[in-house]
């Protein structure tokens, strides 16, 4: 049965259906996001995605945490990677073996397919993926892998790919699939104050390295540290800093955002961007140098 059901996945990937399926990303820091997939809405579960996947002012150059095979809770069922990368038993018609040989078994489709992107490394890729299962179905809500792409990305974007269905239901019936794409920026989307941080021109300074120091959410408003010997991370340049901004809005052109070191203004009515929540950190970590900070700020939750 496994075999007949086998073949029907080929044919889904190539028929033209579509799934009301979430595609989720997650940024899970140093160039990866994570791919997943929501079909709790669905009353049937998802059969193969085939989506493409486009990384800009960068190259994908990885893709990894898949599931690889049949009956195993996931979509590691791989059409354009079929070719000789399984191992087929002649006699039985089953799989033997899912490692890729002479190629990698991969859910990237190959970029001399109809209409598939392109291969690793570069900056697009299509993938297929489809399940094959006895009894280990998968999820409604879960993940398919995992890509990686180079520092200089600014946006991953995750479409259908309509020659190949883009999602497949078990009963292949049909509903959109929306696009969804996710921008890197050096200070977290998932941070409550990202929309301040938005707001004030995305200050580079409440980042963590290289984009800023680690040190700005507390006190370090120039981004230094005094003179050896004393080297202090929190001292009188920053207090000089909050002293140029005090009771600063956020309309004000002149303010500079990395004197917020609470990140956030005061109480209406004033909303004050620079106020005494800056000040009580700065003299709560007053002379402290960078052993006895945590330089964590930008990773930090806020």
């Amino acid at each position: 049965m496994r075999k007949l059901i086998f073949a029907l996945v080929v044919v889904l990937l190539a028929a033209p259906a579509w799934a009301d399926v979430v595609i989720d990303l997650k940024n899970l820091g140093n160039g990866v996001v994570q791919i997943g997939y929501n079909a709790s809405s669905e009353t049937e579960l998802v059969r193969a995605f085939a989506l493409d996947i486009v990384a800009t002012d960068g190259n994908i150059i990885d893709i990894n945490d898949y599931a690889v095979g049949d009956n195993n809770g996931g979509y590691g069922i791989f059409p354009g990677s079929f070719d000789d990368n399984i191992t087929v038993n002649t006699t039985t018609g089953m799989v033997d073996s899912w490692v890729g040989n002479p190629n990698p078994y991969t859910p990237v489709a190959p970029a001399g397919d109809p209409d598939a992107l392109g291969e690793i490394p570069g900056p697009a890729i299509t993938i297929e993926m489809g399940s094959l299962y006895d009894d280990a179905a998968p999820p409604k809500i879960g993940v398919l892998c995992t890509i990686t792409v180079e520092t200089t990305c600014t946006q991953v974007c995750v479409t259908g790919n309509a020659i190949r269905g883009n999602v497949v239901l078990e009963d292949v019936s049909e509903a959109t699939l929306d696009p969804n794409c996710i921008s890197f920026d050096c200070f977290p989307s998932s941070f409550s104050t990202y929309l301040t941080w938005v707001s004030l021109g995305k200050p580079a300074c409440w980042c963590k390295p290289p984009d800023g120091s680690g040190y700005q959410c507390d006190g370090d408003a120039d981004g230094i540290t005094s003179p050896a010997p004393a080297k202090y991370r929190i001292f009188s340049g920053d207090l000089a800093l909050l002293v140029a901004n005090w009771k600063k809005k956020a309309a004000d052109a002149t303010l500079d955002a990395c004197a917020d070191i609470d990140h956030k203004a005061s109480p209406a009515p004033a909303k004050y961007q620079v106020f005494s929540g800056d000040l009580s950190i700065v003299v709560a970590n007053w002379k402290k140098k960078d052993t006895a900070l945590a330089g964590d700020c930008g990773v930090r939750a806020e």
